[in-house]
């Protein structure tokens, strides 16, 4: 099993593998490498000769057998031959592809494009497949707790390539965690929006803030769970009331959502209350898994809402999930349910 920056290293180096199974329920990496081996592998030429794009639910039977002829023969130009078949789990018999491994075309690259899943690892094409060569990625979803390190990360390697040109940006930490909050975990729909705000920037702005995002992603910067998080903490309750009423009416903020991630922060703040060493921003850092830019939230919030104060919100958050679903609650709307819990933690 390799990771996608080991197939990558791998393949800007031209070392090419016979067959490539790229798999998982997240689609971002598999698009990743399967575009950038239908853009390099092969030049302009080749590709018009050489190159075959074929789609799983187009094969007859659901069956390999056809692609594996494709990848017997030689190329017309001479040198590979590339085929990438996408939406690779729609086909159902592989028997074709285990007799192909054990003597697979070497001017042939084959990848599998195996979406929203992962084919059965018990069969013996499967099994075989890295013993003879092949090369398999398995591409997870994200974690929740994943996302901001994610965002970070991507802004670092864009800073790579925007560097020679003195172009370099930075992001402000409470706004990765914002679009960490409102972006959920989809890679595609994270990358999208990061590359939106970086490539629509005014000339000379290099600072992506909460104004930035509001512009170019839609996501306002004084309606948000980390404006509401920052009212809790500072005690404004007009300014938190204000918020849960907008939340209350938009389809884009559901309670269900906004709760869990508000009930996170006081799981953290129970911890940061007991933590040996509250002096020392890296190591709380490290221990609830944040920014140490953020680490000043939880030492504001620890002076307003002590640690058995904050142990009941943590109560009011579990019956308000309770009520939103139903128990104990025959008729309150959102709204209601919000204005109670946000004057039950105030005061």
């Amino acid at each position: 099993m390799k990771t996608y920056e080991e197939i990558m290293v791998q393949l800007r180096a031209q070392q090419y593998a016979p067959v490539y199974l790229l798999c998982g329920e997240e689609s971002y990496y598999i698009d990743k490498v399967s575009d950038w081996i239908e853009a390099h592998v092969l030049d302009e030429m080749a590709r018009e000769f050489d190159q075959t794009v074929l789609y799983g639910k187009d094969l007859a039977g659901a069956d390999i057998g056809p692609v594996i002829s494709q990848a017997r023969g030689f190329a017309m130009m001479g040198g590979r031959k590339v085929i990438i078949v996408k939406e690779a789990q729609h086909i159902r018999k592989w028997d074709a592809l285990g007799l192909y491994l054990d003597n697979p075309q070497p001017t042939t690259v084959l990848v599998l494009c195996y979406k929203y899943g992962s084919p059965d690892g018990r069969m013996g094409v499967w099994k075989n497949l890295e013993k003879k060569g092949g090369v398999r990625m398995q591409s997870d979803r994200l974690r929740d707790y994943q996302v901001v390190k994610w965002i970070t990360d991507y802004i670092r390697r864009t800073n790579e390539e925007l560097k020679e040109r003195g172009d370099e940006v930075s992001i402000d930490p409470r706004v990765t965690q914002l679009l960490a909050d409102s972006l959920g975990t989809d890679l595609c729909a994270i990358d999208g929006a990061v590359r939106k705000l970086i490539d629509g920037r005014p000339e000379g702005v290099h600072v992506i803030d909460a104004a930035l995002v509001e512009r170019n992603v839609g996501i306002s910067k004084d309606y948000n769970i980390f404006e509401l998080q920052s009212a809790i903490i500072q005690g404004d309750v007009v300014k938190a009331n204000r918020i849960v009423r907008y939340f209350a009416n938009s389809k884009d903020h559901p309670m269900v959502k906004e709760l869990g991630i508000l009930y996170n922060f006081f799981s953290n703040l129970m911890l940061y209350h007991y933590f040996p060493d509250k002096g020392n921003e890296r190591a709380v850092a490290t221990a609830l898994g944040i920014n140490p830019f953020l680490v000043r939230d939880y030492a504001s919030a620890s002076r307003r809402y002590p640690a058995g104060k904050t142990f009941r919100i943590i109560a009011l958050f579990r019956e308000t999930d309770a009520r939103l679903k139903g128990i104990n609650n025959p008729s309150a709307k959102d709204e209601d349910l919000w204005k109670e819990l946000i004057y039950k933690i105030m005061h």
